[in-house]
C-alpha cells in the first residue's frame, strides 16, 4: 500500500512539475526591471524571457516582441532555449512512463521486473529533467545577482529575478524528488 501511496505522489510531483517547466520556459518574466532609485516615477516594467521581451505601462497596456533574430542572441540564451525545450520533451516524456509503469504496477505482480526497469527508467528521467531545469534558471539568476551588485553596470541595466525563475526553482525540487520517488523501488 506505500509503494502506491508513493508512487502516486512521485505522478503528482512529476505532473505538477512538467507543468512548471513548460510554464518556466514559456514565461517572459526570467529578468524584471529594477527600480532602485527612490525618486523615479515607474510607468514602465521591462521583462525579458527566453523567447520575448515585453513591456508593461501602468499595469494597463503590455506590449511583447519575439527577438528578432537568432543569431543576434547571446550565446548563453540560446543554450539556455535549447537547454529548458530538452527539458520540457524529456518532462513529458518521464511522466508519460511514469503513468504507464503506474498503470501496469497495479494490474499485473506477475513481471515486476519490467515494470521496476520502466519505474527506474521514469525516475532517472525526471532527475535528469530536473537538473537540465536547474542549470539555465540557477545560471540566469546567478548572473542577474552579479549584475545588481556590480557598480559598472548602468542603473537602468539592472535586472532582478523574474517569477519564471522561482517556478522553475519549484518545478526543479518537485521533479527531483518525483525522481528519487520512483528511484526507490
Amino acid at each position: 500500500m506505500a509503494c502506491c501511496v508513493l508512487q502516486i505522489t512521485g505522478l503528482i510531483f512529476g505532473g505538477v512539475g512538467m507543468v512548471g517547466t513548460l510554464a518556466t520556459t514559456v514565461m517572459p518574466q526570467w529578468r524584471v526591471s529594477a527600480y532602485i532609485d527612490g525618486n523615479i516615477v515607474v510607468f514602465e516594467t521591462i521583462w525579458e524571457g527566453l523567447w520575448m521581451a515585453c513591456i508593461s505601462q501602468l499595469g494597463i497596456r503590455l506590449q511583447c516582441k519575439f527577438y528578432d533574430s537568432v543569431l543576434a542572441l547571446p550565446p548563453p540564451l540560446e543554450v539556455f532555449r535549447a537547454l529548458m525545450c530538452i527539458a520540457v520533451v524529456l518532462s513529458i516524456i518521464s511522466f508519460l512512463m511514469a503513468i504507464v509503469g503506474v498503470k501496469y504496477t497495479q494490474r499485473t505482480k506477475e513481471d515486476t521486473r519490467g515494470i521496476s526497469i520502466f519505474i527506474l527508467a521514469a525516475g532517472v528521467a525526471f532527475l535528469l529533467t530536473g537538473v537540465l531545469v536547474l542549470i539555465p534558471v540557477s545560471w540566469t539568476g546567478g548572473s542577474i545577482i552579479h549584475d545588481f551588485y556590480d557598480p559598472k553596470v548602468p542603473m537602468p541595466l539592472k535586472r532582478e529575478l523574474g517569477a519564471a525563475l522561482y517556478l522553475g526553482w519549484v518545478s526543479t525540487v518537485l521533479l527531483i524528488a518525483a525522481g528519487a520517488m520512483y528511484c526507490s523501488f
